[in-house]
């Protein structure tokens, strides 16, 4: 519970200073801790809080989706609903957001970016209910990887667009998608 209140407070200094070793110490102080406990608090640095911030999301995005009974919805409906909580999620942390995809898309972090993307998605589609065990577990969440991504970089966009746009955004990109065939007899 204490990692939880660290990365917390450091998600707070960083939607003021951005990523930095620095905003890490200070979410130490702002705690109570010393700053001597910087690499035990943080032992893979920068990259790993924003790591552990977006996983901290993913298990949120989860309990958050299990209050709700999404098995009355049709798949689309069900991933549209686990993206959207996911973003009101993010939306109060949006600034620390745009600096964490700014350090995972550095060619050296971006090993890492699709490693969170991988496991963001992953969680989307076992919050939505997904049980596939064959193909189709890789192809879907490729494909959720490819529409959240877009929905994203919609949403971090400089004028920042209200919720019912990036919701709109979503939609489109969901219609988009092929839709499936029916099995042959």
């Amino acid at each position: 519970m204490t990692e939880e209140i660290w990365i917390r407070a450091a998600v707070r200094r960083a939607a003021d200073g951005g990523w930095t070793r620095s905003a890490l110490r200070l979410a130490l102080e702002d705690c109570g801790e010393g700053t001597e406990l910087l690499p035990s608090a943080f032992p893979r640095g920068v990259v790993g809080a924003i790591d552990s911030w977006l996983a901290l999301v993913d298990a949120e995005m989860d309990a958050m989706a299990a209050t709700e009974d999404l098995s009355t919805l049709r798949t689309p409906a069900r991933i549209r609903r686990v993206v959207e909580i996911r973003l009101r999620l993010l939306e109060p942390d949006r600034e620390a957001l745009r600096g964490a995809m700014g350090h995972l898309a550095l060619p050296w972090n971006a090993p890492l970016g699709l490693r969170c993307l991988a496991r963001t998605v992953s969680a989307m589609w076992h919050a939505a209910g997904d049980r596939s065990a064959d193909f189709s577990w890789y192809t879907r969440r490729a494909t959720l990887a490819a529409v959240y991504a877009a929905t994203l970089t919609f949403w971090m966009r400089p004028n920042a667009p209200e919720m019912a746009e990036v919701l709109s955004f979503l939609d489109r990109r969901l219609q988009d998608l092929p839709k499936p065939r029916a099995k042959a007899a």
